[in-house]
């Protein structure tokens, strides 16, 4: 029986050359939050259930992947990286350092309604500073989210501010609404609320409010015109305490490629202890495709600089010592793996990896002790040592 090859909706395979993309967005990230001292960690993709549930609101809890494991456990895949977080700085609180401050790129699990830039598998990239309820660790997360987005090349961004005490005398549902303003607009957000029995006055009032001290402190640390305070922001997750984070990227009609805030009670629901957090996290595919869209990813399509040749059996070994020594040289290296191929198959292979250099020893060549470096994209070509080869390819 033949099966047929496909993925599940919301899921997706990422063939080489968008994987390298998205490699060296990975490798970006964590440049910028390992300058800045935040340390890596890892958790499981799959936790016991009641870890999870009842930290995310309703409708995260809808939207999570729950079942019955072989061992009659119920468990749930990750569906973001700041709940595991704090399972594990409860886990492990004699052992990790306050303040603790750690990144995390890692798929995350919701059973979404796919469409434009939302997916059932998805890659988040976290950063979050724990054991410190200051301004201080507030703005360096803001920071670390403004160096990351300047490293790749963006430069129209704006980073919305708000602190959920503007909501402090506003029911869940009534704050729940008001974060649909820019989705479904002023009369679509005063219907709602009429539905729900609240007063469509605190929509005038929350717009109007005035910053809090904590945004101000904020705002003045960064002394950035880039950060705007945003009133009637307020993001669906319950667990947020404090300050509240969102960006956008000008040009980018896909919606915000990140978010976050405070979240000061969340550790405390497994240690029973009030312990201050504030973290971001980037929307991979969000931001990935607002750096396409920029034209911002110009990654080389290939990861290998050149394509040493077989031009014969008998010059094979000729090959496979140029091939090592240009690794040994830091030249990433594609080598040809028959012996008995024609030029023209090896060339093709090339132009369809997109390998700029293609490296020929022939009788010629090793009469000379000399290679022919071909350059694929101008068709041009040299005979010169492997060393000039070499400085030509790097």
């Amino acid at each position: 029986m033949i099966i047929t090859p496909r993925t599940l909706k919301g899921f997706r395979d990422f063939l080489p050359e968008e994987a390298r993309k998205r490699q060296y967005l990975i490798g970006a990230f964590k440049k910028v939050f390992e300058r800045y001292g935040f340390e890596p960690l890892e958790t499981p993709s799959l936790e016991y259930e009641d870890i999870l549930l009842g930290k995310y609101g309703d409708e995260g809890d809808k939207l999570m992947y729950r079942f019955e494991d072989n061992g009659q456990r119920r468990v749930s895949l990750r569906y973001d990286q700041t709940v595991p977080l704090a399972r594990v700085i409860a886990q492990y609180e004699n052992e990790l350092p306050l303040p603790f401050k750690r990144y995390q790129v890692s798929n995350v699990w919701r059973a979404e309604n796919t469409q434009r830039g939302r997916f059932r598998e998805f890659l988040q990239c976290d950063i979050d500073t724990v054991g410190v309820d200051s301004a201080l660790s507030d703005s360096e997360i803001i920071k670390v989210v403004i160096t990351t987005l300047e490293s790749l090349g963006v430069k129209n961004f704006k980073i919305f501010l708000n602190d959920r005490a503007v909501f402090s005398d506003i029911p869940k549902e009534g704050i729940v609404t008001i974060d649909k303003l820019k989705k479904i607009g002023k009369d679509g957000v005063l219907s709602e609320l009429k539905e729900k029995g609240i007063d469509g006055e605190i929509l005038t009032r929350i717009t109007n409010s005035t910053p809090t001290q904590r945004v101000e402190e904020i705002k003045e640390l960064l002394g950035d015109v880039r950060v705007i305070f945003e009133p009637t922001l307020a993001r669906g997750l319950d667990y947020y305490t404090g300050i509240i984070i969102e960006v956008e990227i000008e040009g980018y009609d896909g919606g915000s490629i990140g978010g976050g805030g405070r979240y000061n009670d969340l550790i405390g629901m497994f240690n029973g202890r009030n312990q201050p957090a504030v973290g971001f996290a980037f929307g991979f595919d969000r931001l990935f495709s607002a750096l396409e869209s920029l034209n911002l990813l110009k990654i080389s399509p290939s990861v290998a600089q050149v394509l040493v040749t077989i031009f014969s059996p008998e010059l094979k070994q000729d090959a496979i010592n140029a091939a090592t020594k240009l690794r040994m040289r830091g030249v990433n290296t594609d080598l040809w793996l028959e012996d008995n191929s024609k030029m023209e198959k090896q060339v093709k292979y090339a132009l369809k990896k997109q390998i700029p250099y293609l490296l020929i020893i022939g009788p010629e060549e090793k009469e000379k002790n000399m290679v022919t470096i071909k350059a694929l994209d101008i068709r041009d070509q040299k005979t010169v040592t492997l060393d000039e080869a070499i400085q030509m390819i790097g």
